[in-house]
């Protein structure tokens, strides 16, 4: 495995936000086989912003299966000498993540294996159960064993058990469901086939697309598109996709409501992904429109925090007719950096990332939109740097409402702690922050930005109705490992 140096500062454009889990992404064809590691590559890099902990990929011709994964961007993991080493097989299975259950460890890098005999697996996972411990428990008294602490090991070794017992691969998958709560978006290579499913709320996105002579899965439609996939449609929430030589082939368990993570249509899919046939980012224009509506501001000019804010930005500058404008100049090639600041430049972390454009800013009234605050600190700092550009006022406007609640579904926050909208009100908020005013949109206008049914999306994080109940902590398996420990040597 290639080695790669440990990640020190963290300046990706997700700095300050809500981590995802995890994005998913598989092959199957044999016309492509001689391609198969180089377009999963870029199928990952598509979605690298659904998780930049770590990436791998797996490539299996039916009979055997060769794998690589390890810490960093894919880019980092990957070159072309080493996916030249994968070729060789028609059916790929790759993985980027950000961990939500299990610690940042090479251990739990995806895809990941499982085997007992001559049943094995590799398995990509994009979600967060919500039953791992009980699970694990469970698992661990038939016998299975377990090198990583993530929920992905769990899910793989109860399709190995049900493979065991001779159940058919779309059976075995079917009956591994019925043992995992939470939200889970797989995809699976067994042997000669590769098999996708989703949970039946469907909590986070996948989809398949055709290419020549096969199919293609992927947590967002821009994973199919930068390798020329075209769009069939969505994974329906309980089903399971059975792809091999034979086509594709459907199975459904039941689907007790949808639930969507709405946070998809705010901060975390690309732009350019589609659900149910809408852009992204229309929906994140129409937040921006309905803000204006909501949150009037009198202002002289509107300017995105970059990326994320952008549609929005656009969309609040049309829907209050107040210029639009960048006066937040993001430096695009910092993504991350081994380089630690000395202590006299931490105050200065903020500027690598972005910096004010003062000929937009000095002596206006600035509408700043961003789509989320989630812990005040980012939004502190960038309004310190406005004022010093000489912002006369700063008018700080969100295109979400206020995270009032932990998510246990995929998204790193399991607690409220430290979620400022849990535990100050607006106007505490933004003394905090130092905005002169401050606004967020309301619940019913992002939903109805998403054009969804509101009973179709989970929206949690917001309001506090959870879809299902149970809790999930990131560190709970190696905590209880620590206790076991602790126990055994008392």
């Amino acid at each position: 495995m290639v080695s790669v140096p440990p990640d020190d500062l963290h300046l990706d454009d997700s700095a300050g936000k809500p981590k995802e889990a995890c994005g998913v992404f598989g092959l199957y064809s044999r016309e492509a086989a001689g391609e198969l590691a180089q377009r999963t590559y870029f199928g990952l890099y598509a979605m690298q912003h659904r998780g930049q902990e770590s990436a791998g990929i797996a490539i299996s011709d039916g009979e055997r299966t060769l794998a690589m994964r390890d810490m960093g961007l894919v880019s980092q993991v990957f070159d072309e000498q080493k996916l030249a080493s994968l070729e060789g097989g028609h059916i790929a299975l790759g993985h980027v993540r950000y961990s939500t259950t299990g610690s940042a460890s090479w251990e739990n890098a995806q895809p990941e294996f499982h085997g007992r005999g001559d049943v094995n697996v590799f398995v990509a996972h994009n979600g967060n159960l919500v039953n791992t411990a009980a699970l694990r428990r469970e698992l661990e008294e038939e016998g299975f064993e377990f090198e990583s602490t993530s929920d992905t090991a769990a899910i793989a070794a109860c399709a190995v058990g049900e493979l065991e017992e001779g159940h058919s691969v779309a059976e075995a998958v079917l009956r591994t469901m019925r043992r995992l709560e939470g939200a889970y978006s797989v995809a699976m290579v067994f042997r000669d086939k590769l098999v996708a499913f989703r949970d039946p709320h469907g909590f986070r996105p996948l989809c398949i697309g055709k290419i020549e002579g096969g199919h293609a899965v992927s947590s967002e439609t821009c994973g199919l598109d930068i390798i020329g996939a075209g769009f069939l449609r969505e994974i329906e929430p309980g089903e399971v996709v059975v792809i091999d030589d034979e086509g594709l082939k459907s199975y459904r368990a039941e689907s007790p409501r949808r639930a969507l993570c709405v946070f998809e249509y705010v901060y975390f899919a690309r732009p350019d992904s589609r659900f149910d046939g809408r852009e992204v980012a229309h929906s994140r224009q129409r937040m921006g429109e309905i803000l204006a509506e909501e949150a009037p501001a009198e202002a002289d000019v509107v300017i995105p925090v970059p990326d994320s804010g952008i549609m929005a930005a656009v969309g609040y500058s049309q829907g209050s007719g107040i210029p639009y404008a960048e006066g937040l100049i993001k430096n695009r090639y910092v993504g991350r950096t081994f380089i630690q600041p000395a202590d006299s430049m931490r105050q200065l972390g903020l500027r690598l990332k972005l910096n004010p454009l003062p000929s937009v800013i000095e002596g206006k009234r600035v509408v700043v939109i961003d789509d989320s605050i989630v812990r005040g600190n980012t939004a502190r700092k960038l309004v310190g740097l406005l004022f010093e550009a000489g912002a006369a006022e700063i008018h700080f406007r969100v295109s979400s409402p206020p995270v009032t609640g932990p998510c246990y579904y995929g998204i790193d926050m399991d607690t409220k702690e430290g979620l400022v909208g849990a535990n100050f009100t607006v106007e505490e908020i933004r003394e905090q922050i130092g905005a002169t005013t401050l606004a967020y949109l309301s619940v019913d206008g992002m939903v109805a930005a998403t054009e969804q049914k509101k009973s179709h999306l989970c929206r949690a994080c917001f309001d506090g109705e959870y879809p299902i109940t149970g809790t999930a902590q990131k560190f709970a398996l190696e905590n209880a490992a620590v206790a076991d420990a602790v126990v055994g040597e008392s």
